[in-house]
C-alpha cells in the first residue's frame, strides 16, 4: 500500500514518468530450469503490479521496453512465442486497462508485425484513447536510433517541400518529431536484470533521467522493489545544469 512510505504520497517526490527496461526474464527461467519463454510469461505479473502501483501513486506515464528492434536477432522460435504472448496480452489485458482509465500507446515500427497483431494494437489504442488516469507506453520493435533517424527524415522532408528552413532546425524542432513528444520526458529510468545499459531505449528522451539499476530479474520486480526505486529517486537532487544552491534557492 502507499502507506509503506509516506514520501510516496507527496507529489514533489514522485516522478511523473517512469521508463523501464524489463530485463532478466530468460535468466530467471534458466535459474529454475524452465524454458526462456516461461520467464516472459512470469514477467506479465510484474507488469500488472507496476501498473497498479503507478495508478495508486498517481504516476502519469509508464513506458515499458517490450521488444527492441534488435530482438529480431533472437532465435526464431522465441520471437514467435513473444509475438503470440503480445497478442495474448492485448486480448486479455486491454479491457482491464480501460476499466482503470489507462491510455495505451504502442511506440515503434509496428508495420513489421503481422496484420493480426497490428489490428489488435490499433483496436487497443482506439479503445483507450480518451482515458486520462495514466498513459502506458509500450515500446515494441522500437529503437532510440530509429526514433531519432525518423525524426530527422521528417524534418528533411519538410525542408524539401519548402515548409521548413534548415536554419530553423534546433533541438526543439527535432524533439517535436519523436515518439511520445506530447508526454513529459522520463524522470526515472529503471533497468532490472543486473545490466547497466540504456540499450537503445528512448535515447533522446532519457537525456536528464535519473538512472536506477537493480540485480533483480523482471519477474522478481514486485511492488516493494518498485517502491525501493522510488525511494532512490526521492533522495536525488535534480539540477538540470544548475548548482545545488540554486536548486535549494540559497
Amino acid at each position: 500500500m502507499v502507506e509503506e512510505n509516506p514520501r510516496h504520497a507527496t507529489a514533489q517526490h514522485l516522478p511523473r514518468h517512469v521508463a523501464i527496461i524489463m530485463d532478466g526474464n530468460g535468466r530467471w527461467a534458466k535459474q529454475r530450469n524452465l524454458p526462456r519463454f516461461a520467464g516472459h510469461k512470469a514477467g506479465v505479473e510484474s507488469v500488472r503490479s507496476t501498473i497498479s502501483c503507478c495508478l495508486d501513486l498517481g504516476i502519469e506515464v509508464l513506458s515499458l521496453f517490450a521488444f527492441s528492434s534488435e530482438n529480431w536477432r533472437r532465435p526464431k522460435e522465441e520471437v514467435g512465442l513473444l509475438m503470440n504472448l503480445f497478442m495474448h496480452v492485448l486480448d486479455n489485458e486491454v479491457k482491464r486497462l480501460h476499466r482503470s482509465g489507462v491510455r495505451l500507446r504502442i511506440i515503434g515500427e509496428i508495420e513489421a508485425f503481422s496484420p493480426a497483431l497490428q489490428q489488435r494494437i490499433h483496436n487497443a489504442e482506439a479503445l483507450t484513447r480518451e482515458n486520462t488516469q495514466m498513459t502506458l507506453c509500450v515500446a515494441a520493435n522500437y529503437g532510440g536510433r530509429w526514433d531519432i533517424a525518423r525524426a530527422a527524415r521528417r524534418l528533411a522532408e519538410q525542408v524539401v517541400a519548402g515548409r521548413l528552413d534548415p536554419g530553423d532546425i534546433d533541438s526543439e524542432r527535432l524533439a517535436a518529431e519523436l515518439c511520445i513528444t506530447d508526454l513529459p520526458a522520463p524522470d526515472l529510468f529503471i533497468r532490472t536484470g543486473g545490466e547497466q545499459r540504456i540499450s537503445n531505449f528512448l535515447l533522446w528522451q532519457l537525456a536528464y533521467s535519473e538512472l536506477y539499476f537493480t540485480d533483480l530479474s523482471w519477474p522478481d520486480f514486485d511492488r516493494a522493489a518498485f517502491l525501493d526505486s522510488l525511494d532512490s529517486y526521492a533522495n536525488r537532487e535534480r539540477r538540470f545544469g544548475r548548482t545545488s544552491e540554486q536548486v535549494r534557492g540559497e
